[in-house]
């Protein structure tokens, strides 16, 4: 974030927390600053910070703005390129620690007993990653699909090579 959308920002968010119910006005800071703080920037300098014309605030203007604003007055520089202050992406879980987090949340279902013994299981595969893949993509078929599959799960013909029942395949593990 730029210092310019930076200073917009704080006014818009000091404007809410003093009950203005908008953002609070260049003037209305100028003034602001220097009855609270006894020294103030003036609005045209507070005009040129928010339109890009100022790129660099001096330290004493920092500073200033850093005590009303009541920020860090590091904030109040540019942010360098690629800085986020978001995470961007999520890490996969690794398999111990995802094995882990199925314990404990197979602990918190204790009192539903299929959600309980199911998530124990997954606990206990090698690569529980793995049927939790398997289990997104059956979400993505149509309920016909679904209960097509099922079938070959729980009722298929077990002399029918052709066909993998998904039980004898959990069970594999």
């Amino acid at each position: 974030m730029r210092l310019c959308e930076k200073v917009t920002h704080l006014r818009q968010v000091e404007g809410q927390i003093r009950g203005l119910g908008r953002p609070l006005s260049k003037a209305e800071l100028a003034r602001a600053m220097r009855a609270e703080l006894g020294a103030g920037l003036s609005h045209a300098y507070l005009s040129q910070i928010e339109s890009g014309a100022r790129a660099h605030l001096s330290v004493h203007s920092r500073e200033l703005l850093a005590r009303f604003f009541k920020v860090h007055p590091g904030y109040l520089v540019d942010d360098p390129p690629g800085y986020h202050t978001e995470i961007l992406s999520a890490p996969l879980l690794e398999p111990d620690s995802l094995r882990s987090w199925l314990v404990n949340r197979a602990e918190e279902q204790r009192s539903d007993p299929l959600v309980y013994r199911v998530l124990l299981r997954l606990s206990e595969l090698h690569d529980p990653r793995r049927f939790l893949a398997m289990l997104d993509d059956l979400l993505d078929l149509s309920p016909e699909r679904v209960e097509q599959v099922m079938w070959v799960a729980r009722d298929g013909p077990a002399h029918d090579d052709s066909r993998v029942r998904i039980s004898d395949s959990v069970g594999a593990e």
